[in-house]
């Protein structure tokens, strides 16, 4: 079962029988771009929005490892998943693609359905853990991280909130101009790596950190509505409820048992 019928995929390969053959295996599933060289592929990036990138190995004027190598150190990119496509079957290639950053490697000839279930896998991977995080308080963020890139971002991220806790101002405008991002990217990117939108992962920091401060017991419900920018302890705890499904009081309770 396809978990993303719709996430749009870019293939790069130099082979225009093999990007063709990929293409319209995969068109059916998702919507699909494809591209015959690792420059082209980077503007495109630059331009349009991509689930997941499958690259060919070998190609001209910038192989599927600097491809992949530059899209893992642009913190704009960095969340995409990429599979590299390659002949090269040995161990240090395959070594090779992991260090560039790749998340999946396949060798060919290879098998349609091998490549369609490593998509899926990639994708599915993206989503499977929001649920578990939305309801557990004490659960790190960084955590729901595939790759190092992810979780170092998601570390970023968390600063920020972090640093803005007590400011009921705070938005997505002020975090994409504190790194330097617009806000679409940012979105996007937030999105893609944590499957929440920004002002979801905003919010779930401030509970998250209300969750952690109660379990202290050194402040009163409405301490820390306050320290975390809420108009009031009927709103923050309301929205600690919706949340996690106990109220503040409930939660502090339970985690003295």
């Amino acid at each position: 079962m396809i978990m993303n019928a719709k996430a749009n995929l870019l293939i790069v390969d130099d082979h225009a029988e093999l990007l063709e053959f990929i293409a319209d295996d995969l068109n059916e599933d998702y919507h699909i771009t494809t591209s015959t060289n690792g420059n082209e592929a980077l503007n495109l990036l630059a331009s349009e929005y991509f689930d997941l990138i499958i690259s060919d190995v070998m190609m001209p004027e910038m192989d599927g490892y600097e491809l992949c190598q530059k899209i893992k150190e642009d913190i704009a990119y960095a969340h995409i998943p990429v599979i590299l496509l390659t002949a090269k079957n040995s161990i240090e290639s395959k070594i090779q693609g992991l260090e560039y950053g790749a998340d999946a490697y396949i060798e060919k000839p290879f098998s349609p359905a091998f490549l369609k279930a490593q998509i899926v896998s990639l994708l599915k991977n993206r989503t499977k853990v929001k649920e578990f995080f939305i309801k557990n308080p004490m659960y790190q963020i960084q955590q729901i991280g595939q790759n190092q890139s992810d979780q170092d971002f998601l570390l970023k991220i968390d600063e920020i909130i972090m640093e803005h806790l007590d400011d009921p101002q705070f938005n997505v405008d002020r975090m994409a101009d504190i790194l330097c991002m617009s806000r679409p990217t940012l979105y996007r990117k937030i999105n893609l790596v944590s499957s929440l939108s920004p002002n979801e992962l905003i919010n779930l920091t401030r509970l998250r950190k209300a969750a952690e401060l109660l379990s202290l017991r050194q402040y009163k419900v409405y301490e820390i509505s306050n320290l975390l920018g809420y108009s009031s302890a009927t709103h923050f705890s309301r929205n600690f409820q919706k949340q996690f499904g106990l109220s503040p009081t409930e939660f502090q309770d339970a985690q003295s048992k």
